[in-house]
């Protein structure tokens, strides 16, 4: 074998091992990943079996970035509310919330009176909105309606029936409206 050729071979051999180290490393840190990502422990969120809902549907996500949750700032700290349509047919309306922030978080819906705007309800002390007007809420980790709050990279659903209006769509754990955790829905 010539020099050229054994060079050669010797450099493939290199760039082969770094290939199958760099899987490797890949392979570890991506299935840590799943289970410890700063100290949350994320369920996959494929593991919610979700039921075949009725109605309309309106896919909610949430997000946030773990940051600091600051009074009037809408988005500071990565914190969002966000759906796929901002309009719906009145009627039977699903709502498949998922959570892919770092935090739990929990949806309510509530009727917007008048001409108040969504991101407008004033907190309490304890950092929540008033909530006795609510219509539903999807606060069940891999299950339907109120529970102790969806966790990070799961799901929770609630199915409502919305008559023409406006909603507001919001986030009612301790600090997470006023860090604008909200959005409206118009309901035609």
């Amino acid at each position: 074998m010539n020099t050229l050729s054994s060079r050669a071979v010797v450099l493939l051999g290199v760039l082969a091992t770094l290939v199958l180290t760099g899987v490797s490393l890949s392979v570890i840190v991506l299935t840590g990943i799943g289970t410890s990502l700063g100290g949350y422990g994320f369920p996959a969120a494929a593991r919610c079996t979700v039921p075949a809902l009725t109605g309309t549907l309106v896919s909610v996500t949430t997000t946030d970035m773990g940051g600091p949750m600051m009074r009037g700032s809408r988005g500071m700290g990565g914190m969002r509310l966000t759906t796929d349509r901002a309009t719906v047919q009145h009627g039977q309306v699903s709502f498949l919330v998922t959570n892919a922030g770092r935090l739990t978080h929990e949806m309510v819906i509530l009727p917007l009176p008048g001409t108040q705007v969504a991101g407008t309800l004033i907190a309490s002390r304890d950092g929540k909105i008033n909530e006795a007007s609510s219509l539903g809420e999807a606060a069940a980790t891999c299950a339907e309606g109120e529970g102790q709050g969806i966790l990070p990279g799961s799901s929770s659903w609630v199915t409502v029936y919305l008559p023409p209006g406006r909603y507001e769509l919001s986030w009612n754990l301790p600090g997470h409206y006023e860090a604008g955790m909200y959005t409206q829905l118009t309901v035609t």
